[in-house]
């Protein structure tokens, strides 16, 4: 007997994403000679019948839209079940000739047994709830033609939405958008697609509930890692506050410095961060006056022979224009360093720097940027669009190219390093989308840093990243932005 599927967010733990190549090879694997359709088509189909039941109980009709391949299988077994439950269903057969004998058997026995069918190319408009089976993994490029005119017709439609194992029209890989309809549920199956949770997939896919139809993946056919709340709950493993004894003082609980600039409201927000996230002693470097607000702050010019050995130093928000010269210093001499907003632009701007950060790596020193997509297209010297397009691609080709950790933030931020699985973060909402909480973010990471200066800055920053989130996640999904100041506090709150 399967296993119901599960709601994956939010994540009862670590969560392993699997590409679409990954996904074939294990149904190619569970295949089994059997009466048509095949076994996996099977369990997916009635898991899907019994999701769309448990969602909308008390339907007075069903649309499921049927594309030509196995994901249109899924469909046609999942409107099989529903028709002899007595539930009121129509199947919608789009796209053309079916392209397996899986498919042609599904759809065969729903005709057989009475499934309402039609040609029409969208759902009813009494539909109370829609299952979309039109592509699933199945997408290599924009669709055209009727499967187009069925998603465009899909996303103007008012019903609940169901899709089976992706929103048509979302890549499994990349989360790239070609034109999906958002959905309010997905139910996908075998594995975790990496799409669903980076690029355009969050905002599309809904809640999404997992079904393992009782296959398994090997663990190192993973293309990335899905995090959340765990790693804040871990990070009393961390902390030297949660493992300290009485005896203990501020400076065994790491030096943070933040260096300001001209705008220096985003240094000012970096540097409460890091007092908040438990830097023992927290440094701000700038054009700045006391801080009414949060004293506690020690304002101090960066030594010329850097601050002590094991500190942590952020660098970048609100540093202005011509920063060079003062970035290729910190990179000369600092071992453990966040780089931030104009820190990144300056590098993007001058190869000579680049090639600094290259080499920090091989000497023991180890940094963390933190670009947003129009930063990362900038070192990339690419678009945002192209950026935006594959985010665990190119997450993970500047880390390799820069040899540090990135942390590429967005819907689904993206913490890689090179050599490692990147980690994809689950956490958070729009209600971030407001000025200063990048700063915040690096501020935050900074000041974890500053306590656990030999922790892995991959995990670090997914870290970070997984805290900023669930500052949001207490909010519900569309609210007003929340405001850098009060997001400080909302993630002091969260300290385990």
């Amino acid at each position: 007997m399967n296993k119901p599927p599960r709601a994956l967010l939010p994540l009862s733990g670590t969560l392993l994403a699997f590409d679409a190549a990954a996904t074939r090879r294990l149904e190619a694997c569970a295949a089994a000679p059997c009466p048509q359709p095949s076994l996996l088509m099977e369990r997916a189909g009635l898991s899907a019948a019994r999701l769309a039941r448990a969602l909308c109980p008390g339907a007075g009709q069903v649309s499921v839209l049927c594309g030509p391949g196995n994901n249109g299988g899924d469909g046609w077994v999942a409107a099989w079940h529903l028709h002899r439950w007595g539930v009121p269903v129509t199947a919608h057969a789009i796209g053309g000739e079916s392209r397996s004998a899986d498919h042609r058997g599904a759809m065969a026995r729903a005709r057989a047994a009475g499934v309402p069918i039609s040609s029409e190319p969208q759902p009813s408009t009494q539909a109370e709830l829609v299952l979309d089976a039109l592509l699933g993994i199945g997408l290599r490029s924009a669709p055209a033609g009727e499967l187009a005119h069925c998603l465009r017709a899909l996303a103007q439609h008012p019903a609940r939405k169901l899709a089976l194992d992706l929103p048509s029209g979302l890549e499994a890989d990349t989360g790239r958008d070609w034109g999906a309809a958002a959905c309010t549920d997905t139910l996908t199956f075998l594995g975790a697609k990496p799409g669903l949770f980076t690029g355009a997939g969050r905002a599309l896919a809904g809640r999404v509930w997992l079904d393992e139809l009782g296959a398994s993946f090997e663990a190192e056919s993973a293309v990335a890692e899905l995090v959340g709340s765990e790693l804040v709950a871990g990070w009393r493993a961390l902390s030297p506050r949660a493992q300290s004894s009485h005896g203990t003082h501020k400076g065994r609980q790491g030096d943070l410095w933040v260096l300001g600039g001209a705008m220096p409201g985003a240094a000012m927000l970096a540097a409460r961060a890091g007092l908040h996230a438990g830097a023992g002693r927290v440094y701000l470097d700038g054009r700045l006056e006391a801080d009414s607000i949060q004293p506690e702050l020690i304002l101090r010019a960066l030594p010329a022979e850097g601050p002590p050995i094991g500190s942590c130093l952020v660098a970048g928000c609100g540093w202005g224009e011509g920063q060079a010269d003062r970035l290729a210093a910190l990179l000369d001499c600092h071992q453990h360093l966040v780089l931030d907003a104009d820190a990144l632009n300056s590098l993007a701007a001058d190869a000579g720097l680049r090639t600094q950060l290259q080499q920090r790596a091989g000497r023991g020193a180890r940094t963390i940027l933190t670009p947003h997509p129009l930063e990362a297209a900038r070192l990339l010297q690419t678009t945002v669009a192209e950026v935006q397009a594959d985010r665990l691609h190119w997450a993970q080709a500047l880390a390799q190219g820069l040899n540090c950790t990135v942390l590429l933030k967005g819907s689904g931020t993206v913490a890689a390093s090179p050599g490692q699985r990147p980690l994809i973060n689950t956490t958070g909402h729009g209600a971030l989308a407001s000025a200063g909480t990048g700063d915040v973010l690096a501020g935050w990471l900074g000041g974890l840093w500053a306590q656990a200066p030999s922790a892995d800055p991959q995990r670090l920053a997914a870290l970070a990243a997984a805290w900023h989130g669930l500052a949001a996640d207490q909010l519900p999904q569309g609210s007003a932005p929340l405001p850098a100041s009060q997001l400080v506090q909302r993630m002091h709150q969260l300290h385990p």
